[in-house]
């Protein structure tokens, strides 16, 4: 993305530079035109790639006052410049550095260059800035998921399934700890022959989810021997399939430090 918007609008100088050059446009011309291309090229690629709203936004911001503030430098160029102009395109040069910095950070975290020109923390670990964040409800993204989603809660209900879970003790972060899940049908009998897997969601930063496998030690208990990298919270995700049946629970656990804080 940053590539996309320095590329950019290196690419608009160059053209306003030719226009002006080739064609003797005028500051206000060379810089409209510059924002026409910008538009005729940028809008049908970003509609065939979409990379979201808010990104398709914020570059044709960034082009459209790129565009514009050519035309402010053009319109001075052989003759004195006054320094309302210069100010203008002052604010605006700070305004299109300030958002491709917070782009960047938001993107790779402080790394890079970003590492080299902050200060180092003293006394503390460092912490990710990136927030790739955590989307569990997929459901919500189309209608047709979503009403599969109503109609497997509904069966689920109907089934009436019993859950029982939690862990064995206390889970500390990087320690063994066994985490047990008791099923059983709405008569108090065990399911058992069922197949469970689960996966830990970490709502500050994806990348560190991971999924698990829990094994049946006796008929309707299941059992996962699982070391969590990160202490904290942790949101869970629960599948519990048995032939055509799917039972799903969500649930949240915290886990110890190695000092045992949580």
């Amino acid at each position: 993305m940053l590539l996309m918007i320095g590329g950019g609008v290196i690419a608009e100088v160059i053209v306003f530079l030719l226009l002006r050059e080739l064609l003797h446009l005028s500051g206000k011309s060379g810089a409209m035109a510059v924002g026409l291309l910008a538009i005729l090229v940028y809008v049908p690629w970003a509609i065939l790639t979409w990379p979201g709203a808010d990104i398709f936004a914020i570059h044709l911001a960034i082009y459209l006052t790129a565009a514009y503030a050519l035309g402010m430098v053009g319109g001075g160029m052989g003759r004195q410049w006054h320094w309302a102009p210069a100010l203008i395109v002052g604010f605006f040069v700070v305004v299109i550095v300030t958002n491709v910095v917070f782009l960047g950070v938001a993107e790779q975290g402080i790394t890079g260059v970003f590492a080299t020109l902050l200060p180092q923390p003293q006394g503390a670990e460092v912490a990710d800035s990136r927030f790739p964040g955590t989307v569990s409800h997929d459901f919500q993204k189309k209608e047709a998921l979503y009403n599969e989603y109503l109609q497997q809660v509904e069966a689920q209900q109907a089934r009436g399934w019993q859950v029982r879970k939690g862990w064995l003790y206390r889970p500390v972060v990087g320690q063994p700890a066994t985490f047990v899940l008791a099923v059983s049908d709405r008569d108090g009998g065990p399911v058992s022959g069922a197949t469970v897997s689960g996966r830990f969601l970490r709502s500050s930063n994806s990348r560190d989810d991971f999924d698990f496998q829990m094994s049946e030690g006796a008929p309707g208990e299941y059992r996962a021997n699982l070391e969590m990298p990160l202490h904290g919270l942790w949101q869970l995700v629960l599948q519990i399939r048995r032939g055509d049946d799917l039972h799903e629970i969500r649930a949240e656990t915290s886990v110890a430090d190695s000092s045992g804080r949580e």
